[in-house]
């Protein structure tokens, strides 16, 4: 995957605070979840920008967020783990606002912000997502299925037959990869090696 993630913004050796670090990886989720639509369009699965992205955007959004707080459950102590968690998703949410303001405008009149509707979903997903498991090789098979079925839902009929396996077998793992790289990244405190220095001749 050529897909490149900055995951280091902070001065070398100094302690990040918890906002500063779901600013980071709440970019890679983001960054990971665009990238996820593109392949998935490249392997001819239709997602077309409107109603039905933004439904995928926030399944895909919504799974890597329950991921990487079971991430942070293992790294964190509870209250830096509450703190960390509220403000990914907070900051997820903002930048999908963004995203769906400038496509769909604003919400139905009487209808809450698009940034609360997410932060209310991300709510429901994590009692949804709560029965399955989450260890050192990642999200269990069970975790992963249960995202599969979801997006069954928000695809058309062509592509519902597909879609678990083009996920379960080729996206997912490769997008938790890339979150497990930038997570560690982002929580890293080691020095970054220095850029060599570059020579011009006459």
């Amino acid at each position: 995957m050529a897909l490149r993630i900055k995951n280091q913004w902070f001065d070398n050796g100094r302690p990040k605070s918890a906002k500063e670090t779901a600013s980071v990886v709440a970019f890679i989720v983001w960054r990971v979840t665009q990238n996820m639509v593109k392949q998935m369009r490249e392997a001819r699965f239709d997602i077309d920008v409107g109603p039905q992205y933004f439904a995928f955007m926030r399944e895909i959004l919504g799974f890597l967020l329950q991921v990487v707080d079971r991430m942070a459950f293992e790294r964190m102590g509870a209250e830096q783990r509450g703190e960390f968690t509220g403000a990914l998703v907070r900051r997820v949410a903002e930048i999908l606002e963004e995203s769906e303001q400038e496509w769909m405008g604003p919400p139905p009149e009487g209808a809450d912000s698009w940034r609360n509707q997410f932060i209310d979903f991300h709510n429901e997903l994590g009692e949804a997502y709560a029965d399955y498991g989450h260890g050192p090789d990642g999200p269990d098979f069970g975790f992963v299925r249960y995202l599969g079925s979801r997006i069954e839902g928000v695809m058309p009929a062509k592509d519902r037959h597909w879609v678990k396996d083009q996920l379960m077998a080729v996206e997912v793992p490769e997008a938790l990869e890339m979150v497990r790289r930038g997570m560690h990244g982002a929580l890293s405190t080691e020095p970054r090696p220095k850029r060599r220095a570059t020579m011009s001749g006459d």
